[in-house]
């Protein structure tokens, strides 16, 4: 007797691929320029949607817009740097919404200093910000999941700059931490591979977003940047957003402990 294939209704198993109907997600620093598009991108999917930061004001702001357009979403207070500030963050999703089903941590800062002007404040700020919050963002939400038995996601904003250092830039904190993010992102998915809860990381390089204006107003650098983009374009929040959601959903599923570089082909020619 042959193996028998197992049928497939393809038009039932595709057709959540990309739902998040139900889930909630948390989003720390969710209310900057690609943290906000990335909010909106997830609750027009269905999910939850918790913003926080240090502004209780500008997390509250962008949780009213998209409850305004019909959706669920809330806007809290958190410090980063603080781990007790973190886990209570935390506990006020769950009180709120329930266990989150998935973090999207889009936290991030950069000092740029010359390395032979590098300072202890600023470095430890980076740092602070850019690698030991994702650690204990990452673990609080954990718990959360381990003790409730949900299969979640996790996924990181980084950058290329987790992979390539800048010329003549002062990006020694930054890239050292983006791209120990990268080492922490594989590790915790090896960790939390056998729960079911994968973890991941989007790393864009330039987007257009209100933070980067300044650099865009500089005609001779944005010429420099679009001569090295392969596909010869600036990056736009949606682009980054896509990418996420693909982490966040059903989608992705078998795929953990990767990082997906959104950079038009930059990482690849270099």
């Amino acid at each position: 007797m042959g193996n028998i294939t197992p049928v497939i209704d393809f038009s039932t198993e595709l057709a959540d691929l990309f739902d998040l109907k139900g889930r909630v997600a948390y989003l720390p620093g969710g209310y900057g320029g690609i943290g906000e598009a990335i909010a909106w991108g997830m609750a027009i999917r269905g999910a939850k949607v918790v913003v926080s930061g240090r502004s209780r004001e500008k997390a509250e702001k962008l949780a009213d817009r998209i409850r305004a357009d019909g959706h669920d979403a809330l806007g809290i207070c958190v410090d980063v740097h603080s781990v007790a500030g973190i886990n209570a963050s935390v506990d006020q999703v769950v009180r709120e919404f329930g266990p989150p089903d998935i973090l999207v941590n889009c936290v991030g800062t950069q000092r740029e200093e010359p390395l032979l002007e590098v300072t202890e404040t600023a470095f430890d700020e980076v740092y602070r910000s850019n690698l030991k919050s994702a650690m204990f963002l990452a673990q609080a939400v954990a718990r959360r999941q381990a003790e409730c038995g949900i299969k979640g996601k996790h996924v990181h904003l980084l950058s290329v700059r987790a992979r390539l250092g800048l010329r003549d830039r002062g990006y020694s904190a930054y890239c050292s931490t983006k791209g120990g993010l990268v080492m922490l992102i594989k590790q915790h998915a090896m960790e939390l591979a056998r729960l079911g809860i994968t973890v991941n990381g989007v790393a864009p390089t330039f987007v257009y977003t209100e933070m980067i204006q300044h650099v865009m107003d500089n005609p001779e650098f944005k010429q420099q940047l679009l001569e090295r983009i392969p596909l010869g374009r600036i990056a736009d929040p949606k682009d980054v957003v896509g990418a996420v959601l693909f982490f966040c959903s059903p989608a992705s599923d078998f795929i953990t402990g990767q990082i997906l570089y959104v950079d038009g082909g930059i990482t690849a020619s270099q």
